[in-house]
């Protein structure tokens, strides 16, 4: 798959005039070509609705705009509740997956009329006390334990995570719930991460479907929805075949079909929670090349660090790089692409094939549109950059303002005179 800029030089360019370098900058045409495939992929569905995680790109205009097209929000923080309320995304817009959870957040999400996804058992003691009763649909987080393989050697380790219940808790926490007045309920479960594969998600659909007959069977509760959150993940490196949701959603239907059909469940809605595909691939950050080094190795110094896009710092993460201008050139050159930290894993690539790269070149690093500026941090007092949207017809307009000097001070409210040394 060959990786594209959705914008071009003289576009970064324009809009470097406007917002210094380094800023993030989304695609909005296809943040909207991607939503519609999503929801032509489950229309099947009658009840289908996507709830973006919002942790993957907290920022209310791109929320609002997934919002038009039928989305609700997937919360895991405080932070992340009042920006749905903000964004007029309340009640069972709200899908609440939260750990280890502070009480007011369960009091906030009951507020605004949110589903709370249960984390563990022991949360409903925690939901009874805070609330004084239980609302009336809940939802209740699954974790198989061990080794979860699907088809087409997929697998992952839930069994080594800290999400969810086991089969026996999940049954007696929906009795339990049962007997507290619930009425509607929920299963929700999120087993691997970021598969590149159209089998992921028809795999797990088939735990969960034959789950949802065994608890009517046993419990006599008809689930009203089953959320099979998130995990569809994107094609980072050019070679890495993309998903098709088409194809995915498609794959749900069958056995959909076979399992919960015949067992008249066909009234469940499906949910889906997808952070990663549904932005990632529609958001960059746009870097400039300020500085080059020589020495043991070739070394080429940007304006952006791992403070701006964290994931090749913390997990060694492939982000595509692009020499804006210079796409058809040949890729001969050898660099590490460094970013200032005092950190020697603050690198965005590793003995990168690129073009030659010369000071004040533009890089595109690619599909940094979701756990990009979500991740950003202050180490070594770097401040959070910009975030830019590029509408479809070409104009772009700042929906971040980036951080400054006197927004990282601003904190150090007990010294007042210190302060205002430092903000004149």
């Amino acid at each position: 798959m060959e990786k594209k800029p959705f914008v071009t030089l003289d576009k970064a360019r324009e809009i470097a005039e406007k917002i210094p370098t380094p800023f993030h900058v989304y695609d909005e045409k296809g943040i909207v070509e991607n939503v519609k495939a999503v929801y032509e992929a489950f229309s099947w569905n009658k009840g289908y609705r996507e709830f973006f995680a919002v942790k993957a790109t907290p920022n209310p205009f791109l929320m609002k705009l997934l919002a038009k097209f039928g989305c609700g929000m997937d919360c895991s923080s405080m932070a992340e509740l009042v920006l749905s309320e903000a964004c007029d995304i309340t009640g069972e817009g709200i899908m609440f997956s939260s750990n280890d959870t502070p009480d007011e957040e369960f009091e906030y999400c009951a507020k605004l009329g949110g589903i709370i996804n249960l984390d563990d058992i022991t949360h409903i003691d925690d939901v009874l006390r805070i609330l004084g009763s239980m609302p009336k649909t809940m939802s209740c987080r699954f974790n198989p334990g061990g080794i979860y393989e699907a088809a087409n050697g997929i697998m992952d380790n839930p069994g080594d995570a800290k999400y969810g219940m086991t089969k026996e808790q999940l049954f007696e926490a929906y009795k339990r719930l049962k007997e507290l007045g619930v009425e509607r309920f929920g299963l929700h479960a999120f087993l691997i991460s970021n598969t590149t594969s159209n089998d992921y998600y028809p795999a797990l659909a088939k735990t969960l479907f034959e789950l949802a007959v065994e608890i009517k069977d046993k419990l006599g509760i008809e689930l009203s929805f089953i959320n099979l959150s998130g995990g569809v993940g994107i094609p980072y490196k050019p070679d890495d075949t993309p998903n098709d949701i088409r194809i995915i959603g498609e794959g749900v239907h069958r056995v959909f079909d076979e399992v919960l059909v015949p067992a008249g469940l066909s009234d469940v809605a499906i949910y889906t929670e997808m952070g990663r595909f549904m932005m990632g691939p529609y958001g960059a950050l746009i870097t400039k090349a300020i500085h080059e080094k020589h020495t043991y190795k070739e070394y080429i110094g940007v304006d952006a660090c791992a403070a701006n896009l964290m994931r090749p710092a913390m997990y060694g993460a492939y982000h595509h790089i692009t020499v804006l201008g210079k796409e058809n050139a040949p890729c001969d050159h050898t660099y590490d692409v460094t970013g200032s930290l005092c950190e020697n894993n603050d690198k965005f690539a590793v003995d990168r094939k690129l073009p030659k790269i010369e000071k004040n070149d533009i890089l595109f690093i690619h599909d940094a549109g979701a756990h990009g500026f979500a991740m950003g941090y202050n180490y070594n007092g770097r401040l959070r950059s910009a975030e830019v949207l590029l509408h479809e017809d070409g104009s772009f307009e700042v929906i971040r303002r980036a951080e400054t000097l006197k927004d990282y001070f601003s904190t150090f409210d007990c010294f007042d005179e210190f302060k205002g040394k430092l903000l004149k």
